[in-house]
């Protein structure tokens, strides 16, 4: 898994692709953190990614390296964590997300369990 944590935080930005009623829906993300053998990705409930992962837990990471040809493709099953000790490792490891959130408590901020199925590096 460790391998692919690294890939996704040398691409900078990835998309998350979700399922928006019968339609697939996309956006980029930047914040990602690996911990016992699972990625964890964050969002706020009031978006529409939360919702989507909440209805329907399939989705799909794809994120490209820069300046080469490389790239990663993660289908996974999503989870919501509502570990708070997750939710401040996710801060410590991500700090540009306490733009957003002022502490783990943050009744807005969301933490998701990526639950990889497979993976393919392009």
């Amino acid at each position: 898994m460790s391998k692919i944590c690294e890939f996704l935080k040398e691409c900078g930005p990835f998309f998350v692709l979700t399922v928006n009623e019968d339609a697939p829906a996309g956006r980029p993300f930047g914040a990602v953190m690996e911990y016992d053998n699972d990625l964890y990705i964050s969002t706020a409930d009031g978006k529409a990614v939360y919702k989507q992962l909440k209805s329907n837990e399939k989705m799909q990471i794809v994120a490209l390296k820069p300046g080469t040809r490389e790239w990663v493709r993660i289908n996974g099953i999503a989870k919501e964590c509502i570990s708070i000790d997750i939710k401040r490792m996710m801060l410590k490891e991500c700090p540009v997300l306490t733009n957003h959130y002022s502490s783990p408590e943050d009744p807005h901020y969301c933490v998701f369990l990526i639950k990889v199925v497979d993976w393919h590096l392009f």
